[in-house]
């Protein structure tokens, strides 16, 4: 019989751990290997839910891919981009002359629409509360300070609101959904348009900041009597009542694929090539009924020539990666609460995937991975 004194026991048991903590890295290691190709991205919030999506499917279909996406804010992508420390951006807001002239030949291409909510932390009172743009903007403005003003009492007579005072709450950082929200506040209050105006950061006249979609859901969360703007999935997600918006033909809507959708679709003007500034297209404050009025498109943002990228290897993988996002990636953004590309919209991408080079050489487009 074999006998086992303390010290032996502890070197057994301390060599059989090594042993153990050995077999697993081993195991982890074969299953996961490391990746050959790694692309990384950053920019916007509003996307994070869907994108973060769309790199783990992307990375269960090629183990051997990895995509990396920072949530950072469209003006942090937009930033990072110029400076060329990530192979792609994303941002809620097109960009302006200014960042379209310092990029040079940027490419814009349209991957999902989402809708920007007005999220409220009001208790005892649900989804639905209805506010027009001219009230939400004085909100913001803070001019209207208390949240039974007689001007939102009059919008919802059969609530009883509290005599309380309402706490505004907005992004601290430079944001696409900054630009989206602020550009519908100025599409339908000349008052928000001459004293703040469109931008992805702004000089906030009222209200505490919160850095991220997360940030300001905390806020709302954490504060009764708060109100802020949020892509959908997060007020979703975080079970947040949203305001039910005036839109341009007098209905009071609520977010949804389906009146996201509708403002796409009534939406008038045409959408320019990818190669060409998209500075102008908006899809705020829609025509037609069913239209909600706080829509908009996401983009990545890339160089038409992937140069800032380590291999031609790794700008056909970006190639590849964003063709999957226009076609069977799609699939993700219903669950998540965005709203799919039209056809029309996808042929555009196509069209724009085909001017990608890599040092001047052509990227195949599908490549054979994709086919």
């Amino acid at each position: 019989m074999i006998n086992f004194n303390e010290l032996d026991l502890r070197k057994l048991t301390g060599s059989f751990l090594i042993l153990l903590t050995i077999l697993f890295a081993t195991f982890y290691l074969v299953s996961n290997p490391s990746p050959r190709i790694t692309l990384n991205g950053a920019g916007s919030s509003f996307v994070n839910p869907l994108m973060s999506s769309w790199a783990d499917d992307y990375h269960l279909l090629h183990p051997d891919i990895r995509i990396n996406y920072a949530s950072i804010g469209s003006g942090g992508g937009i930033q990072q981009l110029m400076s060329k420390t990530v192979d792609f951006g994303a941002s809620d807001a097109p960009l302006n002359s200014e960042e379209f002239e310092t990029l040079g030949n940027p490419l814009h291409l349209p991957v999902t629409v989402g809708g920007v909510v007005v999220a409220y932390n009001l208790p005892g009172i649900g989804d639905g509360l209805r506010l027009s743009g001219s009230v939400l903007a004085d909100i913001f403005l803070g001019k209207i300070t208390a949240w039974d003003d007689a001007r939102i009492q009059s919008l919802n007579p059969g609530l009883s609101l509290p005599s309380e005072n309402i706490l505004v709450v907005h992004r601290s950082d430079g944001s696409g959904t900054t630009f989206v929200f602020s550009d519908y506040l100025s599409h339908v209050s000349n008052d928000w348009k001459e004293k703040v105006g469109t931008g992805k950061s702004l000089s906030w006249p009222t209200g505490i900041g919160g850095k991220g979609n997360d940030g300001v859901t905390a806020a709302i969360v954490g504060n009764e009597y708060s109100i802020g703007y949020i892509e959908l999935s997060y007020a979703i997600t975080n079970q947040l009542s949203t305001v039910a918006l005036e839109n341009k033909a007098g209905e009071f809507v609520q977010a949804n694929s389906s009146t996201i959708q509708a403002a796409v679709d009534n939406s008038a003007a045409s959408l320019p090539a990818g190669k060409e500034p998209w500075e102008n297209v908006t899809l705020v404050d829609a025509p037609g009924f069913g239209s909600y009025p706080i829509s908009s498109f996401v983009y990545v943002l890339i160089y038409q020539d992937l140069n800032n990228l380590a291999s031609y290897e790794a700008a056909q993988t970006l190639v590849d990666f964003l063709w999957y996002i226009i076609h069977d990636g799609q699939a993700l953004a219903d669950p998540l609460y965005y709203v799919p590309l039209a056809d029309s919209v996808v042929a555009i991408n196509e069209q724009t995937l085909t001017l990608v080079t890599y040092n001047g050489q052509a990227l195949e487009v599908p490549s054979p991975i994709q086919k």
